[in-house]
């Protein structure tokens, strides 16, 4: 007679534990898609899922099958064991290498990082030019464009690239490819600039950061900055660019923004050099940029203490090899 209170509060429990690892499913689909920079209605068609259900899951209220998750998964072009809480891939014995990076502090963490790309990545240690990443609105665009003219090498938007490789616009990439169409000719695209250009200012796409290995290349092949913003200027700055999508539904974009920036925050910060542009004129923001890269767009030599700072050499071309001198010409 008493087992009943005890089975019936181990059914609640497990009624429970059930409901909260729905809703840690639902915050790692929303998540991932807030970091493959996809709107629920994409992820809808892509998936085959419609938005309503797809509201539900992210909210917590879905029991999603396996089916259904695989779908979801596949049109993020992402393993379906990522959108299941404190999923890994199978375990095994740890290397000598992990040992020794859990003992590190995030400091530490970030230095070996660099040493890996520099090593792996790319062994020259050639630094080709300087990558701006961040989402629009930031500035990368005019930030981008202007550097690249004061020290005269291209100026070159990843996006553009991707468009001329696949031969259509990025939208219709989208639509007939997915996501799987897209991150593939955004690695051919960057591969393509690395091919085809000595020297130049590149503009990346602000959900380039989720592909982890188009991203490690380009981290070790450029010097990398953030192009970095409020959330309040990300959303006026696209709006001035005449995209009123955001005030049609205000709150809910701003929300969709803050959860991008959230996501890919860890990702953006792996970047060489943060540069805040809120509240901050362009020339303010350009004179930051100049100092911060010029000797990475022009030939100083590989012992320059600029260049062994980073632990890459920086790229040729420049007449002032040798200079002391950093400041704007």
């Amino acid at each position: 007679m008493t087992s009943e209170p005890a089975e019936t509060s181990i059914a609640t429990k497990a009624v429970e534990e059930v409901d909260t690892y729905i809703a840690a499913i639902g915050e790692r689909v929303r998540g991932m898609r807030a970091r493959r920079g996809m709107t629920r209605k994409q992820l809808g068609a892509d998936s085959s899922v419609s938005e309503r259900y797809l509201a539900q899951l992210e909210g917590g209220k879905a029991n999603v099958s396996i089916g259904l998750l695989w779908q979801i998964a596949q049109a993020m072009g992402v393993p379906p064991h990522e959108l299941l809480p404190d999923a890994a891939p199978l375990a095994r014995a740890p290397s000598p290498l992990l040992q020794l990076l859990d003992g590190l502090t995030s400091e530490q963490e970030e230095a070996a990082h660099r040493l890996l790309l520099k090593h792996f990545v790319n062994p020259e240690g050639q630094v080709r030019g300087v990558a701006l990443i961040g989402l629009r609105g930031a500035g990368k665009s005019t930030l981008g464009q202007a550097l690249a003219e004061a020290v005269g090498v291209p100026f070159i938007r990843i996006g553009d690239v991707i468009e001329q490789l696949g031969g259509m616009s990025t939208g219709e990439l989208f639509s007939l490819g997915g996501q799987k169409a897209y991150r593939r000719l955004e690695r051919q695209a960057l591969q393509h600039v690395l091919d085809n250009y000595e020297t130049s200012v590149i503009e990346a796409g602000g959900s380039l950061v989720s592909e982890p290995a188009t991203y490690a290349e380009l981290l070790g092949s450029f010097y990398t900055v953030w192009v970095r913003a409020a959330p309040e200027e990300h959303m006026n700055r696209v709006v001035v660019q005449g995209d009123l999508r955001p005030v049609q539904a205000s709150q809910e974009a701003m929300d969709d923004l803050k959860r991008i920036l959230a996501e890919r925050e860890t990702e953006y910060r792996a970047a060489n050099h943060t540069l805040e542009t809120s509240g901050r004129s362009v020339e303010a923001c350009l004179d930051e940029l100049m100092d911060m890269t010029r000797c990475f767009l022009c030939q100083w030599g590989a012992d320059h203490p600029e260049s062994k700072a980073y632990g890459q050499r920086p790229v040729v071309g420049c007449a002032r090899q040798g200079s002391n001198d950093i400041g704007r010409d």
